[in-house]
């Protein structure tokens, strides 16, 4: 158990687990509740659970990096409120194939806003991660539904998020760099949440719980796998969330996917896994 402990793909998978759990949480509790008020109570929920653990360390409560922080808490809260709405409006498998397109969009806006300069094989592999966005979401045969678009809104959002995340993480404690997230979201998103408040029913309580939880969890594992492997060893392992979730979809809600989509949805985490394999080969090179 010791040597899983040290294992970035372990922790990688437990985050699939906890993540693919907190979306079909998330599905259900969308029949009583507005996706937005979802948010505040995974944000309220994850930070009961996170805080007692930053008070017992207090050496991860450091605000030398907040800069770093509150930006990527600023793309992660709507990256979150994209995501949320779009697993409640829209079917999970394809909301979860253009959330993969996160990377793409990230490494894009690091050669325009960053001048970061990329060669044939990388730029290549961005092009076939877009023809399977476009097979996925086939402009002017499929509807752009409000779900759909705000799945695109949070994919380019994340492509920030984990950006940043990669770069605090090399930094900062891993469990500080979830934290701070779910800190520096809570007010906001209740802010937004009061715009569409129901008082929850007594059998959602579970479910909200449940999904503070999951969400806590997946940050924890998810930058505990980053801090101990590189993204290239660990990102192939994202074939367990796509399985588990579309999964969820097929039995759980009676979703039904054509092969365009998941062909589209495999080739969009392919052409990922190689820009994330790419990047690490570059840089031992440099090193």
């Amino acid at each position: 158990m010791q040597r899983l402990a040290r294992s970035g793909p372990f922790w990688f998978i437990a985050s699939c687990f906890a993540f693919a759990s907190m979306w079909v949480m998330i599905r259900y509790t969308a029949q009583s509740l507005h996706s937005f008020e979802i948010v505040f109570f995974r944000n309220f929920i994850g930070l009961l659970f996170l805080v007692p653990m930053m008070l017992r360390n207090r050496g991860l409560i450091r605000l030398d990096r907040m800069k770093v922080h509150l930006g990527r808490a600023t793309s992660g809260f709507i990256a979150t409120m994209g995501t949320f709405y779009a697993v409640a409006n829209a079917p999970l498998a394809t909301t979860l194939a253009i959330n993969y397109t996160a990377p793409l969009f990230g490494t894009l806006g690091a050669v325009m806003v960053l001048g970061e300069r990329i060669r044939a094989r990388r730029i290549a592999a961005l092009a076939v991660g877009f023809v399977g966005m476009l097979l996925v979401l086939r402009p002017g045969h499929l509807p752009m539904t409000p779900g759909i678009a705000a799945g695109i809104i949070s994919a380019v959002s994340t492509g920030y998020s984990i950006v940043a995340m990669r770069s605090l993480v090399g930094v900062d404690d891993s469990r500080a760099v979830a934290a701070w997230t779910f800190i520096l979201t809570t007010l906001p998103s209740l802010a937004v949440a009061l715009f569409v408040w129901t008082p929850p029913p007594p059998a959602v309580w579970p479910l909200l719980a449940g999904i503070g939880a999951a969400a806590a969890i997946g940050q924890l594992t998810l930058t505990k796998a980053f801090s101990l492997s590189e993204a290239s060893a660990v990102l192939p392992l994202d074939f367990v969330r796509f399985g588990l979730i579309t999964a969820a979809g097929v039995f759980l809600f009676g979703e039904t996917y054509d092969a365009l989509t998941l062909a589209g949805g495999a080739l969009i985490l392919a052409s990922t896994i190689y820009l994330a394999w790419r990047e690490a080969q570059l840089k031992r090179q440099q090193r």
